[in-house]
């Protein structure tokens, strides 16, 4: 398999924004590991059999049950554990392993910004392939300048699934993606957006990046919860103005 290259993330906080409930949560971060590039459709192709044409792009138009699958066949091929478990579409995280997995979001956005505090790490121009480039399909990987990781696209390009939900309360099923598309103007192209779609939903802007690092415990693991998202899906807290409930 082409290498899946990783960069090692350092511990950290991140500040996380629930817009729904108006709120902000602080998470600590464990070190752990993170894709340089987002999947690409050469490494897309060599793992699970989809053709590429563009072997250097990002893999995209990818919903998010195939890049978990993507996941554990990346695992078994370098023979790590794999880090998910399926019963039928429900995929259980098993946080102390050491395969290829999903970004919590927490970490996601800890790492996209590499200390940085404002909305993108660098001038969007110099960093991120979006709307203003005028470009109509995601671009070549490492085509812009990366962060202070050493990590590229990460702003722009495609959107990259997270493991969380996105809202229960509202959306159901629905999990995160982060980070922008091509076709995105700046206002969406920000290291705290979150956007999401159903589980096998796919856009051709929405592509993957995996990532590494084991955790003691069960069901929780670097700002995510398994009892957490149980109370979300409960909450019987007032919808804002314009939102609306999950379909049941």
């Amino acid at each position: 398999m082409s290498d899946l290259e990783m960069a090692r993330i350092p511990a950290g906080v991140v500040t996380l924004h629930d817009a729904r409930r108006d709120l902000v949560r602080t998470v600590t971060l464990e070190p752990f590991e993170l894709g340089v590039f987002a999947v690409t459709e050469e490494q897309m192709a060599e793992i699970v059999g989809i053709a590429s044409r563009h072997p250097r792009r990002p893999a995209a138009d990818l919903s998010w049950l195939r890049a978990v699958r993507f996941c554990n066949a990346a695992s078994e091929w370098e023979g790590l554990d794999p880090a998910y478990t399926f019963d039928g579409e429900d995929v259980t995280w098993h946080v102390d392993s050491d395969g290829y997995r999903l970004p919590t979001e927490a970490e996601w956005e800890h790492a996209c910004r590499a200390g940085s505090t404002g909305p993108h790490y660098g001038l969007l121009t110099d960093v991120a392939w979006t709307a203003a480039d005028g470009v109509t399909a995601p671009q070549n990987v490492g085509g812009k300048l990366p962060n202070l990781n050493g990590l590229f696209d990460t702003l722009g390009n495609v959107w990259e699934w997270c493991w969380d939900l996105l809202d229960p309360a509202r959306y159901g099923d629905y999990r995160v993606f982060r980070g922008g598309g091509y076709a995105d103007d700046a206002w969406s192209v920000r290291a705290s957006v979150r956007r999401g779609g159903a589980p096998r939903m796919h856009h051709e802007d929405v592509g993957m990046r995996v990532a590494r690092g084991g955790f003691d415990g069960a069901d929780a693991a670097q700002g995510w919860s398994a009892a957490v998202d149980l109370e979300r899906a409960a909450t019987d807290d007032a919808l804002s103005m314009g939102w609306t409930p999950r379909r049941r």
